[in-house]
């Protein structure tokens, strides 16, 4: 079954649950009008122009003690990259990979609405559609107002994105000032050979690893069994590492020229992918594909299994993380800036009355 078939069982859980009083549906980023494409990039700026906000706290600490502590010399849009920054140990090969991400994405576009004005729906990037030719995708548009900009960015100059809306006025603070980059990298693994054990194919193109014949498997296998999901999908060299490398740059973790020596030797570390206002689409699509799964069979709606602890040193018997074992009453972590309280249970159901919103297809 076509991932645009599934739509039609997307009842087996809205029907029951869609208890709000409107339904935000997400969008492909193409399917935006060249307005409604600017009013999100506004948005984006906006935020990155925010003050820090100083209820920001480092719960975990590697990034700070590894790569920057906590400025005040930021902005609010950096303080949610410095939140995925710091609690990458947590949020990545545990069971709270697909859960955290889908309350992180909608927490932010709250943040944009809120704080920014944003009257518009998440977009969420369908990289299936690009897989074929990436570089050419028409995602990569460079209009100055509406436009994401280049994929690969000005090797002269650190890879800095030169075109689109992000070209100007737009700095990052983590894990030292700088602009956005990119670096389009078709075999991004081929240095990653001391990680064989998880790196099994290094010249393995990434673009592969995200076709629609891909995703579809995904969607329609896995049956009852979440654990599978998101291996599949967190894969070393899976869909969700794939794009993060493919565009490189801030998205695949790489240090930017001006970072401490630390930066570099623990480089590529994407704990700072949230930098790139691309993070956003791309873990909207990773949502997306977890929300068809939910939806395209009963047994897979409230299916979960996973640990709280990562636990690479013995990756093959968790691969999802180690006990203690998460269930729905499990807190996502917050770091003072998030929701505090907020549970699996909450975040669990895209269409109940905590996240309200849907997919377009």
């Amino acid at each position: 079954m076509a991932i645009s078939r599934l739509v039609a069982l997307a009842s087996c859980i809205s029907s029951v649950l869609a208890t709000c009083a409107s339904i935000e549906t997400r969008k492909e980023w193409r399917s935006f009008t060249t307005d409604e494409q600017s009013a999100w990039i506004d948005a984006v700026k906006c935020m990155a122009k925010l003050p820090h906000n100083d209820s920001l706290v480092s719960t975990v600490g590697e990034f700070a003690a590894t790569f920057a502590n906590i400025t005040s010399d930021s902005s609010y849009y950096d303080d949610y990259a410095y939140v995925h920054s710091d609690l990458n140990p947590t949020i990545h090969f545990t069971g709270l990979f697909f859960p955290f991400h889908r309350y992180f994405v909608w927490s932010y576009t709250q943040s944009l609405i809120k704080d920014c004005g944003y009257t518009g729906v998440s977009p969420y990037w369908d990289w299936t559609l690009d897989a074929a030719d990436f570089v050419g995708s028409t995602m990569w548009s460079d209009d100055t107002t509406s436009g994401l900009g280049q994929a690969s960015g000005v090797e002269a100059n650190d890879f800095e994105v030169g075109t689109g809306g992000f070209a100007s006025d737009f700095t990052l603070a983590y894990p030292a000032s700088h602009p956005l980059r990119r670096n389009f990298t078709l075999e991004p693994w081929t240095e990653f050979g001391e990680l064989s054990e998880f790196f099994t194919d290094l010249t393995k193109k990434a673009n592969t690893s995200f076709t629609p014949e891909i995703i579809d498997a995904m969607v329609n296998g896995y049956v009852g069994n979440f654990k599978g999901l998101q291996v599949a999908m967190e894969a070393f060299e899976g869909p969700h590492s794939a794009v993060h490398e493919i565009l490189g740059g801030d998205l695949g973790g790489y240090c930017p020229d001006d970072a401490n020596a630390a930066c570099f030797t623990n480089a590529p570390s994407p704990t700072f992918s949230a930098n790139e206002p691309m993070f956003w689409m791309h873990h909207a699509m990773v949502d997306r594909v977890w929300w068809l799964w939910q939806n395209a069979n009963t047994a897979n709606a409230n299916a979960f299994f996973g640990g709280s602890v990562q636990n690479l040193t013995y990756y093959s018997e968790f691969p999802n993380g180690g006990p203690p074992y998460l269930d729905m009453t499990s807190v996502l972590p917050d770091d003072g800036i998030l929701a505090a309280g907020t549970t699996l249970g909450d975040i669990w159901i895209t269409e109940g009355d905590f996240l309200c919103y849907t997919y377009d297809s």
